[in-house]
């Protein structure tokens, strides 16, 4: 989130007048599981009360596993307690989640059946697969990369993710999910998937930026962001 949706916000800048500023606080997690994701979501309230202190107009839940862990259709009840914790502080700000984020951006695009890449240990990226699934979307494949330690998630080099996705079952994918996971660098190699496969290619920072730009009201075009943020949606 502190690295791609900032570089997004800035390439957004220098085809518009808007300006951005960027702000966060953090949920603490050094290993993703689902107990440690369990209680790093306990500390969302916090988060969004320190947050809505600077009035921001828009606040991204950035961790697409820790919302999905919490069982199917968890991004609409955090969102919605989170909205709270901002009106109770007098300091209303729109939130969105990746989770939601992702969903929401896979439905606008038309998909059915997708294919979807996650850095996570297998039994974490069943889960999200069946969230996924129960949203109403078809996974034809998917690939877990099993990285537990959060900070290797950061480090991993994205350049791997077209190979990785050359290996993968996707001809009857509408979609390549090339990274459900908002820890996980991708950006750079979107154009290249995109160009590979000749498919489009969403991942959780675009859908993110796509959702946050869509609650200010500022229109969706973003250079680099993939299908999702060229403006058609």
């Amino acid at each position: 989130m502190e690295t791609e949706i900032p570089a997004l916000l800035r390439a957004r800048e220098q085809i518009s007048d808007e300006r951005f500023t960027f702000h966060s606080s953090r949920m603490r997690m050094k290993h993703v599981t689902r107990e440690e994701l369990a209680k790093m979501d306990t500390d969302s309230d916090r988060c969004a009360l320190e947050l809505s202190d600077a009035k921001v107009d828009v606040m991204g839940y950035a961790c697409l596993v820790a919302i999905m862990s919490m069982g199917h259709g968890y991004h609409r009840a955090s969102q919605e307690r989170l909205s709270g914790v901002t009106r109770a502080n007098d300091m209303p700000s729109e939130v969105v989640t990746s989770a939601g984020a992702l969903v929401d951006g896979l439905h606008a695009m038309g998909a059915k059946k997708i294919a979807v890449v996650t850095p996570y240990m297998q039994p974490l990226t069943d889960m999200v697969v069946d969230y996924i699934r129960n949203e109403g979307f078809e996974v034809v494949d998917s690939r877990a990369l099993e990285i537990s330690d959060n900070l290797a998630v950061a480090a991993y080099d994205p350049m791997n993710l077209p190979g990785i996705v050359a290996g993968m079952n996707i001809e009857e994918a509408d979609v390549v999910v090339l990274s459900a996971c908002v820890q996980m660098p991708s950006l750079p190699a979107v154009p290249m998937v995109e160009a590979q496969t000749g498919k489009p290619v969403l991942t959780a920072a675009i859908a993110t930026t796509w959702q946050m730009l869509k609650a200010i009201g500022v229109p969706t075009r973003v250079p680099g962001g993939g299908a999702l943020l060229s403006g058609a949606y």
